[in-house]
């Protein structure tokens, strides 16, 4: 089972704990796996590379090393995060393995700003990779996609069910890549105890529909459990590509005696 880590905040003097999980899985379809992610409080995020037979796992891991050094170095906001990917831009371009001009990386994720009364969480996004916040039992997709599909709906030629099986699903119009960094899309989020994200590839909407998303967190209330059959069922469904999710959620935490503890269940 993966394993679920624990963060006490306090948010407008109330002790708030939150809890999450992460696992990332090749697939059954992929000779590797191209994506990666990272959840070290304050930062949650996944990145699905693409490009090349090794491209898109230097560029992923790339950007989780770089923004693994940012949350070390104790500066989480925009402007550090848009530092470390134009960080990620230099690494793609000289790594030697990645000369094809369509090596990149998806970014999406969330992160607590903020101290006490104005903390408030920041969803980000470059790409297809999604954010999707469960808050009073109704699912709602935070991030917008990049892609030409999503484009082809926003002007009205293309309904969302027709998007499911167009030939254009998988071509995004915005990542991070070896050209010239483009800064991530942001969405400010009030912090509320019960709330619940979900960050993933698409390798796991691919195979899970949000209804179905929906259903495995009313289910498995730990968010390990969660994490572990949402991929089991991406898995079963086809699996047809890497399969990357994070759940992080919210609670009131009873024992306020210990505040910032940072322990592992």
């Amino acid at each position: 089972m993966a394993e679920t880590k624990t963060q006490r905040v306090t948010v407008a003097q109330r002790p708030l704990e939150l809890s999450w999980s992460g696992v990332t899985d090749q697939g059954r379809r992929r000779d590797n796996n191209q994506d990666a992610f990272l959840a070290e409080y304050p930062l949650f995020i996944v990145a699905d590379g693409m490009g090349g037979h090794a491209g898109g796992e230097i560029a992923s891991q790339s950007t989780v090393e770089r923004l693994r050094a940012m949350v070390s170095a104790g500066d989480v906001s925009a402007s550090a995060i848009e530092d470390a990917l134009q960080l990620v831009v230099g690494d793609i371009a000289d790594h030697p393995e990645t000369t094809d001009e369509g090596t990149g990386t998806t970014l999406t994720g969330v992160y607590l700003s903020g101290v006490d009364e104005d903390s408030h969480w920041v969803a980000l996004n470059i790409g297809d990779s999604r954010v999707y916040l469960l808050r009073d039992d109704r699912l709602v997709q935070i991030t917008t996609d990049h892609s030409v599909v999503q484009e082809l709906i926003a002007a009205g030629k293309l309904s969302p069910e027709e998007a499911e099986g167009h030939p254009y699903s998988n071509v995004i119009t915005r990542a991070v890549g070896a050209s010239e960094l483009t800064a991530p899309d942001y969405v400010s989020i009030d912090v509320r105890s019960g709330d619940r994200f979900v960050i993933c590839s698409d390798g796991l909407t691919k195979e899970l529909t949000d209804y179905g998303i929906q259903h495995f967190l009313r289910e498995h209330a730990d968010p390990g459990a969660a994490v572990d059959a949402m991929l089991a069922a991406a898995l079963e469904n086809g699996g047809r590509d890497n399969v990357t999710l994070i759940i992080v959620q919210v609670a009131d935490d009873a024992d306020s005696s210990s505040p910032n503890d940072d322990s592992a269940e």
